[in-house]
């Protein structure tokens, strides 16, 4: 430990930050920590997470700020922190242990290596002391190592065979053919098989917007023009639009939705949610007029044009869960609350409007119990709210937007949930797509201002020295080398701005950025590309993912980048290139089509 704090003191993340007075003597992820394990012959405890976390955040109050744990990790281990956002290839390693040893993952994600950089153990959130159901980490740092001082050959036995999984496992080993029609409709149907029809999206629980399943579904009704393709977009968009999952006062999307209705969100804010639903929203909104879709874009890149939008000229990361000591505080209303904020003429109509119930009306995560609290939604057509009230849809209107400014007031009163100002080339990127293509959908032009003025941003701040692109920005400092996403989707905003404005140098730039990736990221034997540019010696994996979560991956957006360039510039091997991107990953596509949805729209248009 050095004098007032560990290591972490002098790093820019905020998550990373928010670790810097811990009693456990956190590293930063880098040589010095590997050299101290191998020194020590301690393994090394690798902590991932980012700052919009609740549970992150729980596991920070609970354990890593206690000195008991502290002196357990201390002595047992080289304790690492890492934020998730700065360094995903990191995270995706280690996620990929995490899902194989346990069948599934999250944050934080906490990881045991060996000395060498094998991972041997994983797990999630583990809180200080555990249950039958849940183990703690003052019982599983005991275990650790003893397992590492008595039993080291079988520990580094096991952590070798699930190197060799993954590394053998995960990689495509030859070129195959492009994902034909076929494989497109059979993903359509799979789509249309999981699509939940009473309450929209494409699972039961928990729930997430997917706006990689909604691109696809707009491009094959765009190709192929199958209205129920159409139709459950619009319907997805609707229950999402009404439920919890969107802050009805200050706008927004949280995260996901803990259960089938949209009704109860974790509450974090991502910058690349807001970002892929816009743009989900402006394809949708060039297959017709909607007022809904409208009213969402504007409440979208309102907010982030009023609450994520940085000074410098760029958007910042995401807001946090937590407000007032629990999650989802600052967005939660008792009965009481509203009806002692608003005037009582206007109460019962909000409370009715938006299913404020005097129990509470969402159950607490971690009790089960329902508290009181409510999530403000729309648990009926507003026609049928107008006509309790004997008021025209219009006068409701009114009355409801006069209630919403006043509790936005009010809560703007309770402490805020903190927000992560880093600035990201890759989410940028998302972001001046989604703005550029949604001004000219809409018809708003401020939008395309912001699209460039954040394109210009990442331009001057986001480079090197070698004018090469970098991942993060933050208090004054440009670092970290770029990733396959920060070129690829920042190509897509490019590409997006070249149509928005038919100015030619967006164009220029995005076919290099187009040039550059595929020169730093190729794997020309097999095609496909690497996620990072140069295998980081510490990590044991260097990856080539297809697979299209809540974030597109790098190598989707790359085929459409590359195929619309193409058109455009009228240089066919980019083109060509799509093709191999997409054909390495023929066979995991053909297995998996529906964690492919934004690869398969791609090569709809190759």
């Amino acid at each position: 430990m050095t004098d007032g704090g560990n290591r972490l003191s002098k790093e820019k993340s905020p998550y990373l930050l928010r670790h810097a007075g811990n009693p456990v003597d956190w590293r930063p992820w880098g040589q010095e920590a590997f050299d101290r394990a191998r020194g020590e012959d301690k393994p090394l405890f690798v902590s991932i997470g980012y700052a919009a976390c609740h549970w992150c955040g729980v596991m920070e109050r609970e354990s890593f700020a206690d000195a008991e744990v502290a002196n357990l990790l201390n002595d047992a281990c080289i304790p690492v922190k890492v934020d998730r956002e700065e360094r995903p290839d990191i995270d995706a390693a280690f996620m990929a242990v995490c899902e194989m040893m346990n069948g599934s993952g999250g944050w934080p994600l906490n990881v045991f290596l060996t000395p060498e950089g094998l991972p041997f153990f994983a797990a999630t959130y583990m809180p200080k002391r555990g249950s039958p159901a849940l183990p703690g980490i003052v019982d599983v740092v005991p275990r650790v190592k003893w397992l590492f001082k008595t039993q080291r050959e079988q520990v580094e036995r096991s952590a070798r065979s699930i190197r060799d999984s993954l590394v053998e496992g995960g990689e495509p080993r030859s070129q195959g053919s492009l994902p034909g029609a076929a494989l497109v409709k059979k993903a359509f149907d799979d789509l249309e098989a999981a699509y939940d029809r009473e309450w929209g999206g494409f699972s039961r629980t928990p729930k997430f917007p997917m706006p990689s399943h909604l691109h696809f579904l707009l491009r094959y009704w765009r190709r192929y023009g199958e209205d129920r393709a159409l139709s459950m977009v619009r319907d997805t968009i609707g229950h999402i639009w009404r439920g919890g999952i969107r802050d009805h006062l200050g706008g927004g999307l949280a995260r996901y939705s803990t259960d089938r209705r949209w009704l109860l969100p974790h509450f974090e804010k991502m910058l690349y949610d807001q970002a892929l639903m816009l743009y989900a929203l402006a394809e949708c909104r060039e297959a017709g007029e909607d007022p809904l879709l409208d009213a969402f874009a504007a409440d979208l890149a309102g907010f982030v044009l009023g609450e994520m939008a940085a000074p410098e000229g760029g958007f910042c990361s995401a807001t946090g869960a937590d407000g007032e000591g629990e999650e989802g505080g600052y967005y939660l209303w008792t009965e009481e609350d509203v009806r002692a904020a608003l005037p009582p003429e206007k109460a019962g109509i909000f409370i009715c409007a938006y299913g404020i119930r005097k129990g509470g009306n969402v159950k607490n995560e971690r009790t089960g119990r329902i508290l009181g609290d409510n999530v403000l939604h729309i648990p009926e057509p507003r026609e049928r709210t107008a006509a309790r009230f004997a008021l025209s849809p219009e006068e409701l209107e009114a009355v409801l937007a006069s209630c919403r400014a006043t509790l936005l007031a009010e809560r703007n009163r309770r402490p805020r949930p903190p927000l992560d100002d880093k600035i990201l080339a890759d989410w940028n990127g998302l972001m001046i797509a989604a703005l550029a293509r949604a001004s000219s959908a809409f018809g708003r032009p401020e939008w395309l201002s912001a699209a460039e003025r954040a394109a210009r941003f990442v331009e001057l701040k986001l480079r090197d020295r070698g004018g090469r692109l970098l991942h993060r920005y933050r208090d004054g400092e440009s670092a970290i080398p770029a990733f396959l996403d920060d070129y690829a989707f920042m190509a897509l905003g490019l590409t997006e701005l070249s149509a928005a404005t038919g100015k030619g140098q967006y164009t220029e730039a995005a076919l290099r950025l187009a040039d550059e990736m595929e020169k730093t990221f190729s794997d020309p034997p097999v095609g496909g590309l690497y996620s990072t540019s140069t295998a980081d010696p510490r990590l044991f994996l260097r990856r080539r993912e297809a697979y299209d979560g809540a974030l597109p991956s790098g190598n989707s957006v790359a085929v459409d980048v590359f195929a619309r360039l193409s058109r455009l510039a009228g240089r066919k091997e980019l083109a060509a290139s799509a093709r191999r991107i997409a054909g390495a990953f023929s066979e995991r596509v053909a297995k998996y089509p529906l964690s492919h949805t934004w690869l398969l729209a791609s090569v709809m248009d190759l």
